[in-house]
This record gives structure tokens, C-alpha cells and sequence, in this order.
């Protein structure tokens, strides 16, 4: 009977054993996108190249997006977001926090999912905004889960002070507008280290 109760116990300490690693971002497997619209009706789908993130064992999530990462398709854009919207000299990155309760991710089978509603917190050029993610978390194996947005999270330009440097840019390109909505959408693996 004790064996029985000993086994029992080391059976759940070990699915507990993820619950308190830490979670380390595949930046290869994960991306942001994000939607620009100009003139009015035409959009175009963009992404960031680089990408770090932690979740720690106490659950907090970071996420950083290297902004010199932007990747439009056309280097002269690219290079123009770099310099004259995000200032990367200044601004080198955009930062995402959040806590996660890994409890329930962390018992799910491989390719079970669950929907979580989060809230976190977008730091772009030292502004803060909250928001609330509506995001869904398969887990993929024993060591990596997926999170993506079922939705996407629609940022507004001005929340960032960025809408001065996105008219900039719209005079540059000679453009009538540009929108000051951006959905953004992500895809995200992390892997148990």
C-alpha cells in the first residue's frame, strides 16, 4: 500500500515538474505579423524577424521584439521604420508582459487545446498600454506549447505617440494615408528549459 501511495505521489510530482521550469521562446518557429492599410483600402502584411521571450517559473511572460527586425518587403520601407517611425537608436525594442497560470497549460495532453483570455501590457517608445489577448494555447509535446491570437490585437498609433512619425512617413511615400489601427497577430512556441 505505501509503494502504491509513493508511486502515486512521484507520478505527480513529475507532471507538477513543468508547472515550475521556466519556457524559453523558438524565435524560428515564432513570428508577429502585424497589418498596415494605406489609401484607404489597401493593406499589406508585416512581420518582426526577431523575437525573445521568457515565461518564468512564477509565471510572468516578456516578450521583446527586436524592431530593427521589421520585415515589409521593401528595404527603403523597412529602413524608414527603423530610423524615422520606431527610432530604433533610441527605441530598440517593443516589449510585452503578461502573467500566465502554466498550472492548466501544463497538464494538458499533447494536442489538447485551451482558449485563455490575458491580460497584458505593450510598451512601445517608453508608452504603456493594456490590453486583453484573446489567445489560444495547444500543447504540441511534453517540453513546447503554441500560443496564438484568435484574434487579432488591433493597436492604435496614437496610444504610442507614434502618429507624428507615421505622417511622416505617409508624406515621404507620398501617400494620402495611413491607417492609425494596427491588427497584429502572433504565433508563438515556447519550449521547457
Amino acid at each position: 500500500m505505501h509503494r502504491s501511495i509513493r508511486s502515486l505521489l512521484a507520478l505527480l510530482g513529475a507532471l507538477a515538474l513543468p508547472v515550475h521550469a521556466s519556457w524559453y521562446l523558438d524565435n524560428e518557429s515564432s513570428r508577429i505579423s502585424f497589418i498596415s492599410t494605406k489609401a484607404g483600402s489597401v493593406s499589406e502584411v508585416h512581420r518582426f524577424l526577431t523575437l525573445h521571450g521568457k515565461i518564468g517559473d512564477d509565471g510572468q511572460v516578456r516578450l521583446r521584439v527586436e524592431l530593427e527586425s521589421v520585415s515589409t518587403g521593401i528595404p527603403l520601407r523597412d529602413q524608414r521604420l527603423r530610423e524615422q517611425f520606431f527610432d530604433i537608436a533610441r527605441f530598440p525594442e517593443a516589449d510585452v508582459t503578461a502573467r500566465l497560470d502554466l498550472g492548466p497549460i501544463a497538464t494538458l495532453a499533447p494536442g489538447a487545446q485551451q482558449e485563455l483570455v490575458l491580460p497584458l501590457t505593450v510598451k512601445i517608445r517608453d508608452q504603456e498600454k493594456p490590453y486583453r489577448a484573446e489567445l489560444l494555447a495547444t500543447r504540441l509535446d511534453d517540453h513546447r506549447f503554441q500560443v496564438v491570437t484568435l484574434a487579432p490585437l488591433v493597436l492604435q498609433v496614437d496610444d504610442f505617440g507614434l502618429a507624428p512619425a507615421l505622417d511622416g512617413l505617409r508624406k515621404l511615400a507620398g501617400l494620402p494615408s495611413i491607417s492609425l489601427s494596427v491588427p497584429v497577430g502572433a504565433v508563438l512556441i515556447f519550449t521547457e528549459r
